[in-house]
């Protein structure tokens, strides 16, 4: 049965081959055992449930908990030629009947519901009359009291497994899932648990950073900037800072919408709707948005206050990059935000759950604060144990000069306590920046010592490095009225001269990629077909598709069916409209089109086949004798991504060369460095003159084994 997998994942889906974990879930269920997937966003949950319900007779069930969810996975599935419809409160209650005849007389390949359909005994009885092989339970941490997101709705499900004249298999899919999660989804579903498959939280693809001490929105606002033509989401804790920031970005130009729990239904689906079609690149939202939703062209998520728990973090900074396309994951930390999210706790959460919301705040400003690699603390949150640190988030890639800025901080903390802690930052910035403003002039702020000490700077400038000093705790800020300032026992010790301060020079905004010229003329074309189907763009074909469309330039149909994402159905429909777009490029750019085709050619013939995984494709061209930086840039990826696929393949059983990413002069420095490291690759690296990669560090530690 699993050989009949693979043919359907071609076929219908256009990839050669499973992801990790996905052929073992995929195994597990085809064996008839019920079984918990756990794969972090982006992974590929829904082929795991998607490639046995084509498999097995009758239609699969799949529980899923938001409206969003169901409509874009069964236009995909649609779009790909396979049968599949939804229940839900979006249609009449005509059509939910006439779908359930349908479903019972076999139409239907997978019939996806809300969970709350199961608490009413009149749908449970229709699902009698119906052939279900197998329930997929998506989002299955709803289960658990101690996921974020627990709905009680979930707990009726194991009732409906009795209900049934003949039990069907379960498979329950979480993308977040802490150990006490993992053991609480297992128990209420009766699975056992050595049938749980869990592949690594981590997501090659993306580099994590944590910006402190900046102004959030001149930050946001360069993004934004820098990445215009890519798609992004920006979280904020409040309707009210949502709406703020998006006042602010379209006034500044920019192509936004709005989400949140406070606009009608119908706005909020007008304005989801905007994003998912690509008519504005950038969705602002609170939590309320993006669950289910399989849009795989989100280039970054920035987080512009601090989530309440690492759970719905992680799950919300995944939704950037489920196309396997590199993408960045920021988050913009201000300490006020704690103090936002401990108000909504006290306001949201019932007394048996406020200490463990607790605790997950604080382990979420951990993250915030800490200089280990930030992968890594993802992974060890959920229970992972890391090999090695990741080399691209923000703490990895980390060169930047620390500047001692003690005096400074001194005349801020001075001006603090001689204002007697009563005002905000505003009013401590323009006292050190000698402004002449009424109030100032009014409390006679302007005869203090510490007036105009740093008239030098821009009353901006200060306030930016006063939120600085809060991220480094010496300043603590207290809500009442408005908004007020404390030297805390830290900045004590460094108002004494016990202790100095040391700020690293500011983090500038980057362009996330560089994009082929052929591939703003496939959006195009992909954007017009998916308006003409009524679809999203990133139904018809994802944009690792384009891009690897542009790298195989194919000029048939056999040729385009290499490309990664394509399937049979897909060509017939499809396949002329991008061919077309190809031919013409060639003829508009023969000599820059002819280079890449002589090279792809040249790397089909040695292959003799199309590369079934992007490593793999990788390390084909590696042993070729090909420079990692020409890899990178024919494949139209980061060196990273590269060397990262690299030691993929090492991992894998494949040989990699080690010793030809070491220099020679550069072997006794990383020796000495490793010998006197305390920590992992970090603490390695900051021993090491700058040109010494992570990659170079990793290469030698190969070689010394």
């Amino acid at each position: 049965m699993f050989t009949k997998a693979q043919e359907l994942l071609a076929s219908y889906f256009g990839y050669s081959s499973f992801r990790r974990g996905q052929d073992e879930t995929i195994k597990n269920v085809l064996d008839g055992k019920d079984t918990v997937c756990i794969m972090p966003t982006g992974g590929g949950k829904s082929i795991c449930y998607q490639i046995p319900a084509l498999v097995f007779e009758g239609t699969t069930l799949v529980i899923s908990p938001l409206i969003s969810l169901m409509k874009d996975q069964v236009d995909t599935l649609v779009q790909n030629g396979i049968s599949a419809t939804y229940i839900n409160s979006s249609i009449s209650i005509a059509e939910a009947n006439q779908r359930i005849q349908l479903a019972k007389q076999g139409h239907y390949k997978l019939l996806y519901v809300a969970p709350e359909r199961l608490d009413s005994m009149e749908f449970v009885d229709q699902l009698i009359d119906m052939k279900i092989p197998m329930i997929a339970i998506d989002e299955a941490h709803c289960i658990s009291q101690w996921g974020h997101d627990f709905r009680p709705s979930y707990l009726h499900i194991h009732r409906i497994l009795d209900y049934l004249p003949e039990k069907p298999l379960v498979l329950a899919l979480t993308a977040t899932a802490t150990p006490q999660v993992r053991d609480d989804i297992c128990n209420t579903l009766e699975i056992n648990k050595e049938n749980t498959i869990m592949t690594t939280f981590e997501r090659e693809n993306l580099s994590f950073s944590v910006i402190k001490g900046q102004d959030r929105n001149a930050y946001l606002a360069d993004y934004i900037r820098q990445n215009q033509k890519e798609s992004g989401i920006i979280y904020a804790a409040t309707r009210k800072v949502v709406d703020q920031l998006y006042e602010d970005l379209m006034k500044a130009g920019v192509s936004v919408s709005k989400y949140h729990a406070g606009m009608s239904d119908s706005d909020r689906n007008e304005q989801q709707e905007l994003f998912l079609r690509d008519e504005v690149s950038v969705m602002v939202a609170t939590s309320a948005f993006g669950m289910g939703i399989d849009k795989s062209n989100i280039r970054y998520v920035i987080h512009y206050q601090l989530p309440k728990n690492m759970e719905s973090y992680y799950q919300e900074a995944g939704r950037a990059g489920r196309d396997g396309l590199d993408s960045t994951c920021i988050l913009l930390y201000s300490s006020q935000d704690v103090q936002v999210q401990r108000f909504l706790i006290d306001q949201s959460t019932g007394e048996s759950r406020f200490s463990n919301e607790l605790e997950k705040l604080q382990n979420m400003t951990d993250y915030c604060h800490t200089e280990q690699c930030l992968q890594s603390f993802i992974l060890q949150y959920f229970g992972e144990e890391p090999k090695e640190d990741c080399g691209r988030c923000g703490n990895c890639t980390d060169n930047r000069e620390s500047i001692d800025v003690t005096r400074e901080s001194q005349m801020v903390l001075s001006c603090m306590i001689r204002t007697n802690q009563r005002f905000g930052k505003q009013m401590i910035a323009q006292v050190l920046t000698g402004s002449k403003n009424k109030k100032v002039i009014e409390f006679n702020f302007h005869t203090l010592p510490t007036y105009g000490l740093l008239s030098n700077r821009s009353v901006k400038e200060v306030s930016e490095f006063i939120e600085f000093l809060i991220s480094d705790e010496l300043i603590a800020v207290e809500h009442g009225t408005y908004p007020t300032l404390k030297v805390t026992e830290k900045g004590k010790e460094v108002l004494l001269g016990k202790e100095n301060v040391l700020r690293k020079e500011r983090v500038e905004t980057r362009q996330i990629v560089q994009d082929h010229p052929l591939f703003e003329v496939l959006r195009k074309v992909r954007k017009e077909i998916a308006q003409g189907e009524g679809v999203p763009p990133f139904v018809i074909f994802s944009d690792q598709t384009l891009k690897d469309m542009c790298v195989k330039m194919p000029q048939s149909d056999s040729e385009l069916l290499t490309v990664k994402g394509i399937g049979e159905h897909k060509l017939v429909k499809y396949g002329s409209h991008f061919l077309q777009a190809v031919q013409h490029f060639i003829e508009e750019n023969p000599n820059y089109a002819e280079t890449i085709k002589t090279e792809v050619v040249s790397e089909r013939k040695k292959s003799g086949k199309a590369s079934a995984n992007s490593h793999l494709e990788t390390y084909e061209m590696y042993k070729q004798g090909i420079d990692l930086n020409e890899i990178a840039k024919e494949r139209n990826l980061s060196r990273q991504t590269i060397e990262n696929h690299l030691i993929r393949c090492y991992e894998d059983g494949m040989e990699v060369e080690w010793q030809s990413f070491v220099p020679s002069e550069y072997e006794s420095l990383i020796e000495t460095a490793v010998q006197n490291a305390e920590g992992g690759l970090k603490s390695i690296k900051e021993q090491l003159p700058n040109e010494v990669s992570y990659f170079m560090i990793r290469a030698y530690l190969q070689i010394r084994k």
